[in-house]
């Protein structure tokens, strides 16, 4: 089942496997589940029994509380055959739920990985649901993983071997996988942008279709422009490196659907520095992240073709750097989208909505069911909802609805928005059909939402604004700083619900 989609697959390492004896198999270091209110039964009696009530009586001391993602190191005892046993709380028993495990696990693994680890067992608990055992596999293989591509010394190291104790062996394989989907978005989007950026990043689509099965069709500036693509065009005029976009297809064998069932469409801006309306250095410092959304769905077709779901799902992304040369693009241009819409520019910072209106006509045009676009497209979107929240804009409630259930499901927070026809009035130009800046500072992300609308025509569509949560500017406990990979999860799990 497992299918290696990136250079850092981490999927063929993990595997499962019964408990054995006193409930412990031999490996470095051993992860026990605890929930609050003491050992309990399942996986950390298991556990204590085999430590001789060694748990029991640090959780009677109060010394572990089994509170959500408090991590305890043990050095095991005497007759428990690996080195180190930890700790890590799940909460409240009653209170379990997908987010919960996948962010414990990680936690855990985090933390367990700042040194070089042979073999690491997880033990799970019989009561968890297969979606459970999944997304804990997923995150404890992102949670050993770092931002940290290019330092000689790791401050995370990937585990030699895991092993998944008293868990079913199909949810530990899908689990593996949707973790090297993650892992391939969080790795895209942590790459330098001198390293990443349009042509190589449509060649890393490239190596990824061909690892697993994914038909990709790459247009280079020649097609973009035969294609009048010249609103996504102009955002790359100003940069030595050309733009390109990518389309991936994947319709698995006995699929009759003659069209996508679902379309997932990515902002794919490798570095932006505002162009001629330029950003201050500090904003610049995370702007590799701005191909977050491209990561995504590059990662969550991978995903979906790795799992062979049985679904037929396009992905599209949009691939340009915004630089500030000699040909760039001005404030006060006047730019023709491939749909005949004329948009005035009136800022050169709101550039991902105009590589969007590009890429979501061309999408429109394969007639896809229903659409999902994820960008780092607002910074007012933080300023609403935070950095931990995506925002949700749609015209169509059902889909909206699908779509924020699969994230929820997923334990990824989302929040939908107003689309208020009055917001249309904000972007209306005086001279050309639309503007691409809304009146003022005011529900920024709402006007970007209305004009990325204008793009889609009846074909239901949900726009996440992933500014906030598509990069971690600080290490949280259960992931260090850098690229999160938010919406992979939860765009794989919308193809498994369709």
């Amino acid at each position: 089942m497992s299918i290696e989609f990136s250079n850092q697959s981490l999927s063929k390492s993990i595997s499962a496997a019964p408990s054995t004896g006193r409930g412990i198999v031999e490996a470095e270091v051993l992860v026990v589940f605890l929930t609050e209110g003491g050992v309990g039964s399942g996986g950390a009696k298991l556990a204590d029994t085999a430590m001789n009530g060694l748990l029991s009586k640090l959780a009677t001391s109060g010394e572990i509380t089994g509170k959500r993602y408090e991590c305890t190191t043990l050095l095991s005892p005497p007759g428990v055959p690996c080195q180190v046993v930890v700790v890590v709380g799940l909460g409240l028993r009653e209170l379990l739920n997908v987010e919960t495990l996948y962010k414990a696990a990680a936690t855990a693994s985090r933390m367990v990985a700042a040194r070089p680890r042979g073999s690491v067992a997880f033990l799970a608990e019989a009561s968890w649901t297969s979606a459970q055992v999944e997304q804990a596999v997923a995150g404890a293989a992102v949670g050993m993983v770092g931002q940290d591509l290019y330092r000689a010394e790791k401050k995370r190291n990937p585990f030699g071997k895991t092993i998944w104790l008293d868990a079913p062996m199909d949810a530990v394989q899908r689990g593996a996988i949707i973790a090297d989907g993650v892992n391939l978005a969080r790795r895209l989007v942590n790459m330098p942008p001198d390293v990443l950026y349009p042509e190589s990043f449509a060649e890393e689509a490239r190596v990824m279709a061909e690892r697993t099965g994914v038909e990709i069709e790459t247009w280079d500036e020649k097609k973009l422009l035969a294609e009048r693509c010249r609103s996504l065009l102009a955002v790359g005029r100003g940069s030595a490196k050309a733009s390109r976009l990518v389309i991936l297809r994947y319709k698995p064998a006995g699929n009759r659907s003659p069209q996508p069932e679902f379309a997932i469409v990515g902002k794919g801006v490798t570095f932006d520095s505002g162009g001629l309306s330029l950003k201050p250095a500090d904003s610049m410092l995370s702007m590799k992240c701005d191909m977050s959304g491209g990561a995504a769905a590059i990662a969550a077709i991978a995903t979906i073709a790795a799992l062979r779901l049985p679904i037929h799902v396009i992905a599209a992304v949009g691939m340009v750097e915004n630089m500030t040369g000699s040909d760039a693009y001005r404030v006060g241009d006047v730019l023709i989208a491939r749909s005949g819409t004329t948009i005035e520019v009136h800022n050169t910072d709101a550039e991902g909505r105009l590589v969007l209106a590009d890429v979501l006509d061309v999408v429109k045009g394969l007639k896809p069911d229903a659409i999902v676009d994820a960008a780092t497209l607002t910074g007012a979107c933080v300023v609403a909802l935070g950095n931990d929240v995506a925002g949700l804009f749609s015209n169509n409630q059902p889909w909206c609805d699908r779509v924020a259930a699969a994230a929820r499901r997923m334990g990824e927070a989302v929040w939908q928005m107003p689309m208020y026809s009055d917001y249309d009035d904000q972007i209306k130009s005086d001279v050309a059909d639309i503007k691409n800046v809304g009146d003022g500072r005011w529900g920024g992300a709402i006007t970007a939402a209305k004009f990325l609308e204008r793009f889609v025509g009846e074909i239901p569509w949900t726009h996440v604004d992933i500014a906030g949560p598509a990069f971690v500017e600080k290490p949280k406990p259960w992931t260090d700083g850098g690229g999160s990979g938010c919406m992979v999860r939860s765009f794989v799990e919308i193809a498994r619900g369709s």
